[in-house]
C-alpha cells in the first residue's frame, strides 16, 4: 500500500466538527486544550454559530486545530503516509503532519493567514464562482477577456471540468456569463469572504512574508506536495516562498492528484469535515482507494480497514 494524506480546505467546516473526537479521545482533547488562541476555539468549533465559524479569521485556525488532533491520533495508531497534500488552508495541516510545524505553530500561522486574507479585501466588492463543465484552457481565455473589468483568474483547479474563479465582482460575474455562453454546465457563486488565490490576495502574501521571518520550520518527515507547484519542495525553493505564493496563486489540486498517482499512490485518507477531496480524486484518476476521516466513527472505521490491510506500523 502506498498511502497519502490530504487535508480539506476552507468551506468544508461546520459547527460541531471535532466535538465527538474531543469527547471520546483523551489525546485529541490534550491537543486542543494545549492550543493558545485569542478566541474560544472549542466554543466556535463545537457550537458555532455558523455565521461566526464561517468568518475566515476563525475558520482557518479551527480547521487546522481539528486536523492537528486527528494527526496525533493517526500517529498514535502508527499511520504515516508516503506523502501528503492539502487544499489551500489544508496545506498547513499537511505540513504539521509532516513535522514542519507543531500544532501550536500551525494554528497560529493559520490565524494570521485568516486575518490577513480577511483584511486584504475588506470593503472591496469581490467574489468566487465555481464553473462546472468547461475546459481549463477555455476558462483561462475567458478570464483574460473579463479582466478588462478587474482582477479575475482561476483560483482552484479542483478536478477535470470543475474549476473556481475569483476576483473583483464585476469581472467574476462577466467571466461566469461568458463561461455559460461558451458551454459551461453551471456557474455557482460561492459563499466565501474573499477572492482567495488571486492577485487581490497580494497584501495577505506580504503579511505572511513578515510572519514567516520569525516562524520555525522543521524538517519534513515525508514530502508535501504543494498547491502552487503540484510538486514536492524543489532544491531552489523554500517553504516560506511556496506558502506565500499559495495565498495569491492558483491551487493546483487536480495536478497534485495526478502527481501522486504517477508516484504510485494507491490509497488516500482525506482528513477534515466533508468528503469533497475524495470526490475530486475519483474524478481525476482511477484506481485510488479513498477514505475520509471527518468524525470519530469514520476514524475508527478507517483505522480498522487499514489495519486489516496491514498498513499500521
Amino acid at each position: 500500500m502506498n498511502l497519502a494524506f490530504v487535508y480539506a480546505g476552507q468551506g468544508s467546516q461546520h459547527a460541531g466538527m471535532g466535538r465527538d473526537f474531543y469527547q471520546e479521545f483523551p489525546l485529541y482533547r490534550e491537543v486542543i486544550d494545549n492550543l493558545d488562541v485569542d478566541f474560544d476555539l472549542k466554543q466556535i468549533s463545537f457550537e458555532g454559530p455558523e455565521e461566526v465559524l464561517t468568518r475566515t479569521e476563525y475558520t482557518q485556525p479551527c480547521m487546522v486545530a481539528f486536523a492537528a488532533g486527528v494527526n496525533a491520533l493517526l500517529q498514535k495508531e502508527g499511520l504515516q503516509p508516503q506523502m501528503a497534500a492539502g487544499l489551500s488552508l489544508g496545506e498547513y495541516s499537511a505540513l504539521q503532519a509532516a513535522g514542519v510545524f507543531d500544532a501550536q505553530t500551525a494554528v497560529t500561522l493559520a490565524a494570521v493567514r485568516g486575518q490577513a486574507m480577511e483584511e486584504a479585501v475588506r470593503d472591496i466588492p469581490c467574489g468566487m464562482t465555481a464553473v462546472l463543465g468547461l475546459e481549463r484552457e477555455k476558462l483561462q481565455e475567458i478570464c483574460q477577456q473579463a479582466s478588462a473589468l478587474g482582477v479575475v483568474s482561476i483560483a482552484n483547479y479542483n478536478c477535470p471540468m470543475q474549476l473556481v474563479i475569483g476576483g473583483a465582482l464585476p469581472a467574476v460575474e462577466e467571466a461566469a456569463r461568458l463561461a455559460l455562453a461558451a458551454g459551461a454546465k453551471r456557474c455557482v457563486p460561492l459563499k466565501v469572504s474573499g477572492p482567495f488565490h488571486t492577485a487581490l490576495m497580494d497584501p495577505a502574501a506580504e503579511k505572511l512574508h513578515e510572519e514567516f521571518q520569525s516562524a520555525e520550520f522543521g524538517d519534513m518527515n515525508f514530502p508535501v506536495i504543494f498547491n502552487a507547484t503540484a510538486r514536492p519542495l524543489g532544491n531552489d525553493e523554500t517553504l516560506p516562498e511556496l506558502l506565500e505564493k499559495q495565498v495569491h496563486q492558483s491551487v493546483l489540486f487536480e495536478d497534485t492528484v495526478r502527481y501522486m498517482a504517477d508516484q504510485g499512490i494507491d490509497t488516500v485518507i482525506e482528513i477534515g469535515p466533508g468528503k469533497a477531496l475524495s470526490g475530486f480524486i475519483r474524478k481525476t484518476v482511477k484506481g485510488i482507494k479513498t477514505y475520509a476521516i471527518e468524525d470519530a466513527e469514520s476514524f475508527r472505521q478507517t483505522v480498522a480497514a487499514l489495519h486489516s490491510q496491514g498498513a499500521l506500523q
